[in-house]
């Protein structure tokens, strides 16, 4: 007698439901147990642990400086918002991002607005350096995303994507640098600041 694999309900989805296949709008209606990251990649539920603080130490670091600079900044206004663990929608997938940030709307958010940065920080593994690297960025930069952020704190590097003519261009800035850009005029990451973070944990 041939038996049949139960899929839990939609309500009830965790860790014990990764891999199983979703609709984009199965993912999307459906309620999740807290304490995990969910993304839906080519029809595929992807269940990880929650961020290290490795990680978190560094995001929490930067939606401070992203928060000094809104509300100090003579050009604060152009920031609209800055979220993090916020779930992107790429053509057929479903991005979890470490940050996203939003410029130059001039209105409060509203569903399906694209983020102007995605800021990715990079978690161990070779699976994950090409997860980061090559297919986020593929997705993003297609959606609209105008500036993909990837922090790596095994390289001590941020790697800055842009959308280009034929292919994504890349500039990679090392620990000392500062990083600036157009789209956030006058706002100034400290990079060896975010990497001092990280080293504050084990």
């Amino acid at each position: 007698m041939a038996t049949s694999v139960i899929s839990p309900p939609l309500s009830e989805l965790g860790p014990d439901a990764n891999g199983i296949t979703l609709t984009p709008e199965e993912f999307d209606s459906a309620d999740f147990e807290a304490g995990w990251r969910y993304d839906l990649i080519r029809g595929v539920l992807i269940v990880s642990p929650s961020p290290s603080k490795k990680e978190r130490g560094p995001n929490e670091l930067l939606a401070r400086l992203l928060g000094n600079f809104q509300e100090d900044h003579v050009n604060g206004s152009t920031l609209d918002d800055t979220l993090s663990e916020e779930t992107i929608t790429t053509n057929e997938n479903r991005r979890r991002v470490d940050r996203a940030i939003w410029t130059g709307l001039g209105r409060v958010l509203v569903d399906g607005d694209i983020p102007s940065i995605i800021v990715e920080l990079v978690s161990p593994g070779k699976r994950n350096l090409k997860r980061d690297y090559e297919e986020k960025r593929d997705e993003f930069l297609e959606i609209g995303v105008q500036e993909y952020w990837v922090i790596d704190r095994f390289a001590r590097t941020m790697t800055v994507f842009r959308p280009g003519k034929r292919r994504a261009l890349k500039k990679v800035y090392d620990e000392d640098a500062v990083y600036k850009t157009s789209l956030l005029l006058g706002f100034e990451l400290p990079l060896a600041d975010l990497f001092a973070r990280a080293d504050r944990y084990i």
